[in-house]
């Protein structure tokens, strides 16, 4: 396989990260459309949730992005106009993830709406992320979400004569395998938004672990942008996290607990 992959249609020739990044928002948005529960929020709410996402998503995924590497963020920041590219360049998801919790959050203390959103989000979520990885694997070398140099039998050459880590194949497995546990939990009984809190702390610490064998510069205590940002994200649900576990036990321990 060459590196990156496009898909040929004839007359024109797309980028495969452009159509699986697009394809995941679209099918992401269609899952949430029809698995919604339409009867918690009215509509004035569901699009203040929604506007909420957007904009923090946006905001969250570029800001994370800009701190990847310091050095480069300082140069810009001294000639912010040198290279206006750099601004609209790249994007985090994790970033986007923590950037639309925040937006959800500070949207619903302006229309006053106190109870969680979050468990319709996130199958939704998972689908639309799994489908973005694939293109990311199939860009290749010019994603920058590859991993480090590997000896293992499944390493990868995305273009540049390394074998490496096949990172976003790691994250694809992970979210399928995630996306599973949460929909048979869905079925049981459970404090609402812990589907929503379980998928962020077990997604995040994800990222923190497979962070580090990605080759990204670590300027911060010997870790990268995006891992001190996940960790930040795991101690915001931090007092959620023993409860979260029940999650894992058996039907009869969650109502014990829940007595």
């Amino acid at each position: 396989m060459e590196f990156p992959v496009c898909i040929n249609l004839g007359l024109f020739t797309l980028h495969s990260h452009l159509v699986f990044e697009a394809l995941g928002y679209f099918l992401g948005f269609r899952f949430y459309l029809f698995s919604r529960r339409s009867e918690r929020l009215s509509p004035s709410v569901s699009l203040s949730v929604l506007a909420g996402a957007i904009v923090g998503a946006a905001l969250g995924s570029k800001m994370l992005a800009w701190f990847y590497d310091w050095d480069v963020l300082w140069s810009h920041l001294q000639q912010p106009l040198a290279d206006p590219g750099f601004w609209m360049e790249g994007k985090s998801i994790v970033g986007g993830l923590l950037g639309g919790l925040i937006g959800v959050e500070l949207a619903k203390k302006l229309v006053g709406h106190t109870a969680s959103t979050g468990d319709d989000l996130t199958l939704p979520l998972i689908t639309g992320m799994a489908i973005g990885r694939i293109g990311c694997f199939l860009t290749g070398i010019e994603d920058n979400t590859y991993g480090i140099a590997t000896a293992l039998p499944w390493g990868i050459d995305f273009g540049d004569g390394i074998l490496r880590h096949p990172t976003q194949l790691y994250e694809l497995l992970y979210l399928v395998s995630l996306g599973i546990i949460l929909f048979f939990k869905n079925k049981l009984p459970h404090q609402e938004g812990d589907l929503f809190k379980f998928f962020m702390v077990s997604y995040l610490f994800f990222r923190f672990v497979v962070d580090f064998i990605k080759p990204y510069p670590r300027e911060y205590l010997g870790l990268g942008s995006i891992q001190i940002a996940c960790l930040l994200g795991i101690l915001y649900y931090a007092k959620d996290i023993p409860r979260l576990l029940g999650l894992l036990r058996k039907r009869r321990n969650f109502k014990e607990e829940s007595a």
